[in-house]
């Protein structure tokens, strides 16, 4: 018997149970679209991670104190005033990898204006701390090297600080604000960047020169953080290297001896995110896939049915010339067109369960070819497997048997 008859047979047998050919489907579409669906969401968390973490500067190195111990107890490094601005200096002096490098000191406070006010961070950096964080000035400027010898008491602002304090104000660049009980004059306006991956607003901070918040504000010498970025991503590890060397010299850290620094590169958060993504991707999937093992299920099950109630039928087809393969061929092609055609239904359902998830949770996802094709393979593989076994049963059936089976 040739494969087109054998083709049209299975279409008939299936054509005759309409309803149950449908519910048996309905556990490969709900699976195959669970599982496009979960990728998706997946695969959309991966790539804007990765993308946030690129407008950061994906070549972006940070210094930090590292923890120290005594007398058995072990301090934060944010306790320690391990950095120096000669640290800073060295780096900068010394480390050919490094295209940009500005020390960091940090405060969180009310900024007020009038009777408004909001809580905030200010962030004490020089001019290469934008090229770091990839922020642009939309309006006014940033603030000069005069302007960090000075300790002056200018800023640029984020967009987030400025509409707390100026909401009818469309071009704040000269008044004056306090942090605190500290009076800033805004000389510029960042470019808005929104929140990133993990919920933080970016805009929602003050830049002001180093000088004036270790002055002015903290009333300290030393600097808390020192952020810098590589020449480019490949060379994040000699860049690593060379600053390590520096502050070793600079600290008299003997080999063996516990380092009083940290040093993290953005590279490694950039992985280690990816990896969770991955992970959870992963599990997603996993877990969508316990519908497609009960889709499976599913059709062995009405496949069983299926070769029980048409005994008699296989049994007349054997009598006539049909061979143990052809009836094999014929259960294995019903399976297969049952899986097959949920797995197309799902593909569909899929794609839209995945765009209306984008659409209503305003979730990023992305929707990759393999994904689709994995999820359509599956199933196919599904049918086959969970297909074979009846139709060897149909295939072994004794012709006389089958032919006095009621």
């Amino acid at each position: 018997m040739n494969f087109v008859n054998l083709f049209r047979i299975a279409l008939k047998a299936l054509g005759n149970n309409k309803t149950r050919g449908f519910l048996t489907m309905l556990g490969i579409i709900i699976g195959v679209a669970a599982v496009i669906t979960m990728l998706a969401i997946g695969q959309g968390s991966k790539k804007s991670i990765q993308s946030e973490i690129s407008e950061m500067g994906s070549n972006m190195i940070m210094v930090m104190p590292g923890g120290d111990r005594r007398g058995g107890v072990r301090s934060s490094g944010s306790d320690m005033e391990s950095l120096k601005l000669k640290d800073y200096e060295d780096i900068r002096d010394n480390a050919s990898y490094i295209s940009y490098i500005s020390p960091l000191v940090q405060s969180s406070g009310q900024a007020i204006y009038g009777a408004a006010n909001t809580p905030t961070s200010i962030y004490g950096v020089n001019s290469d701390y934008l090229e770091i964080r990839r922020y642009k000035v939309s309006d006014g400027d940033f603030f000069s090297d005069q302007d960090i010898r000075t300790a002056a008491k200018v800023c640029v602002v984020g967009k987030t600080v400025l509409d707390e304090l100026f909401p009818d104000d469309p071009n704040p660049v000269g008044k004056v604000f306090r942090f605190g009980s500290i009076p800033f004059r805004i000389i510029g306006i960042l470019e808005s960047k929104g929140y990133n991956s993990m919920g933080m607003d970016q805009d929602d901070l003050i830049i002001a020169p180093y000088t004036t918040i270790q002055k002015r504000v903290l009333a300290i010498t030393h600097i808390q953080q020192i952020v810098c970025s590589a020449l480019s991503e490949e060379y994040t590890d000699q860049a690593i290297a060379e600053i390590r060397q520096v502050l070793t010299a600079n600290h008299k850290i003997k080999e063996g001896d516990e380092e009083d620094f940290n040093i993290r590169a953005q590279e490694e958060m950039s992985t280690m995110m990816t990896s969770v993504t991955d992970l959870l991707t992963i599990l997603l999937a996993a877990v969508a896939g316990i519908s497609l093992l009960v889709g499976g299920i599913g059709i062995m099950n009405i496949m069983f049915v299926s070769v029980t109630e048409r005994t008699r039928e296989i049994g007349l087809r054997m009598s006539i010339g049909a061979k143990g393969r052809d009836i094999l061929a014929q259960f294995l092609i019903e399976s297969i067109l049952i899986s097959v055609t949920g797995g197309l239904i799902g593909v569909v359902f899929g794609i839209a369960a995945a765009y209306l998830v984008q659409l209503l949770a305003d979730y990023p996802i992305a929707i990759q070819a393999w994904t689709v094709i994995l999820a359509f393979a599956v199933c196919t593989v599904t049918g086959v497997f969970f297909g074979w076994y009846p139709a060897r049963k149909a295939s072994n059936l004794d012709p006389i048997e089958a032919l006095r089976y009621e």
